[in-house]
């Protein structure tokens, strides 16, 4: 199978590794290649720089094939800019697609399972015994991504607000505040209203971090957060087995910085599973997604 190169571009940071069989020859970070996060020119310079890095740590000239997957593959243009790059740095055979395809093929190596997708954004998607796949999209950070670190960040100063008009104490809008910079809540409210706005994804370790204080305003969120990526879950659950006659449960997989890094996002999600499916097996790990791109290299290159 040779040499092959597996890229997890998510919204924040980029990931790619050289493996040769079962050794890893090379693992890099870098910037985002998501265009809708950091633009077109940003996009691609991030991408060459990362490739020049990863093949110069694993000594090599070229792969034998290559997998990236990627935030908004689908999106017009995404994948003809990848494998234009790609074809730059002698890679002939090649893939681009979602970041959520690569985790899904990490999690269950191409067989049937559930993956929870919850970082910047959220997704969930399934896979039938027979292959057929239902999704659950995000729908992007301002009309959905329930339970990601945007909509977390958002929601916690958006009923922090609400908390104060209320009189209620809460200590969002100091800490934000102190994150962003501004002295008053009409200056919080005009950076947090401007085009481009901050990054509200940013925010969700310091939110987390409050509710483990006991922050209520924290709490609420956090709470809400682990409710709506369950029930992702569930409604996949039930598209698979409304569609593809599933008759047993499917294992379910996570990956995201939410689930992952978030006690209380991962306990209360675990709970509202195993209170909804008992049955339904639940990981206990995060899947890691470069091991999926790896993984679909590697099938590609023997192909």
């Amino acid at each position: 199978m040779g040499l092959v190169l597996g890229i997890d571009g998510g919204g924040t940071r980029t990931r790619a590794t050289v493996v040769e069989g079962e050794q890893v020859r090379a693992f890099v970070e870098g910037g985002s290649i998501k265009r809708l996060r950091v633009g077109a020119a940003v996009a691609e310079e991030n991408l060459r720089k990362l490739l020049s890095a990863v093949y110069a740590q694993a000594g090599v000239k070229r792969v034998n094939a290559a997998t990236a997957g990627v935030a908004s593959a689908t999106m017009p243009g995404v994948k003809e800019w990848i494998t234009a790059v790609f074809r730059d740095f002698g890679i002939e055979r090649s893939e681009i697609v979602g970041d959520e395809v690569i985790a899904l093929d990490a999690a269950f190596r191409g067989g049937p399972g559930i993956l929870q997708i919850a970082g910047t954004g959220s997704n969930c998607v399934g896979r039938a015994p027979d292959g057929g796949r239902e999704i659950v999209k995000g729908w992007s950070s301002r009309l959905g991504d329930e339970g990601s670190g945007y909509w977390i960040g958002l929601h916690a100063v958006r009923r922090a607000l609400r908390a104060y008009d209320r009189e209620e104490p809460t200590r969002v809008l100091e800490t934000v505040g102190r994150i962003w910079g501004t002295k008053t809540i009409e200056e919080l409210v005009n950076l947090g209203d401007s085009t481009p706005g901050p990054d509200f994804a940013a925010l969700a370790p310091a939110i987390d971090q409050l509710a483990q204080e006991g922050d209520a305003v924290c709490v609420g969120v956090l709470e809400q957060a682990a409710t709506d990526l369950a029930d992702f879950v569930l409604l996949v659950r039930a598209k698979l087995m409304r569609k593809h006659a599933l008759t047993s449960e499917v294992p379910v997989a996570w990956i995201g910085s939410v689930i992952g890094k978030s006690r209380m996002v991962r306990e209360g999600f675990v709970a509202r599973l195993k209170a909804a499916a008992p049955e339904m097996p639940v990981g206990t790990k995060e899947v890691v997604g470069i091991e999926g791109a790896v993984w679909r290299a590697q099938r590609l290159a023997e192909s």
